[in-house]
């Protein structure tokens, strides 16, 4: 699978066209809004990029997964919360615009992050041999992730009109592409899928219960609101497996690597629409009414 050009070529073009897709929606004022909700952004920011790797780092380790699969957790882990995680808050009447702002830093950060996390993994697990993100790599990385914002930014800046009308069909676009991908590298691996599912299901089952419920039990500890708390539980338990996805596949040309996200893929929906209706459940109208702004 990882030798075909769909792979190779196509899949690095539709993450930029997701990201570009991504850079529409944002505009200079959600990194601003950070001064108007510090608390609430430098608690979700600390779980998904400190807090979260090393859960990760935990679990493989627990299970003690072949080492391939381990980097694919630990990339996993590295990837940022992504537009779905916006609508997700939104269906479970989260601060979207807290959403947002994440979505707009954590693309940003994710340019370093990802390569750090990722080469860390690739040494301790020692998979040098069979894996490698030296630089240039590292610079397709950020080539495929923040590129395509900052021009997405840019365009919806001279032209607000084109950013609304494109928005939908980028969003329907990124699912029909993440089903595609997460299917296509269950499928290239079939004669393992088995084996892969045994060792990776419950490994990214648990984390995806884990990051949901770490970010919103931290953001209620903290005395965020209840928007502020389900906006921090989906940013930071919902993933955007397609860069996880594309990085394994079309940059560190690894099959093995992208199952743990191809499997997670699937089961954050499942797992993130039970999680909401739990947190949401009993709340009042007062609840989650509180101001965003009030970090």
């Amino acid at each position: 699978m990882n030798d075909s050009a769909l792979i190779t070529v196509g899949l690095p073009i539709a993450l930029a066209i997701i990201m570009f897709g991504l850079g529409l929606s944002l505009t200079p004022s959600d990194f601003a809004r950070v001064a108007r909700s510090p608390k609430a952004v430098a608690i979700a920011l600390v779980l998904q990029i400190l807090v979260l790797p090393v859960i990760a780092f935990g679990l493989v380790t627990a299970f003690d997964l072949d080492p391939l699969l381990a980097v694919g957790v630990m990339l996993l882990a590295a990837s940022p919360g992504g537009t779905t995680a916006n609508l997700f808050s939104h269906l479970f009447r989260g601060d979207v615009a807290l959403n947002v702002t994440l979505t707009a830093i954590n693309s940003v950060l994710a340019a370093v992050s990802i390569p750090l996390i990722t080469n860390f993994a690739i040494s301790h697990f020692d998979a040098d041999g069979e894996l490698g993100l030296q630089f240039t790599k590292v610079i397709q990385v950020v080539a495929i992730v923040l590129v395509p914002v900052a021009i997405g930014m840019v365009v919806r800046s001279r032209s607000a009109e084109f950013a609304h009308r494109a928005d939908k069909p980028v969003r329907i676009f990124s699912i029909i592409v993440l089903a595609a991908v997460a299917i296509g590298a269950l499928l290239g691996e079939r004669d393992n899928i088995g084996e892969y599912l045994e060792q990776v299901g419950l490994v990214t089952g648990l984390f995806c219960l884990i990051s949901l419920s770490l970010g919103y039990g931290v953001a209620r500890l903290l005395r965020l609101s209840q928007a502020q708390a389900v906006a921090s539980s989906m940013e930071i338990g919902i993933h955007n497996t397609t860069i996880a996805l594309t990085i394994a596949l079309s940059v560190l040309d690894s099959t093995e690597v992208a199952i743990p996200s191809a499997v997670y893929s699937i089961l954050m929906y499942v797992l993130a629409t039970a999680f909401g209706f739990a947190i949401s459940r009993g709340r009042t109208g007062a609840e989650e009414a509180v101001p965003s702004h009030r970090a």
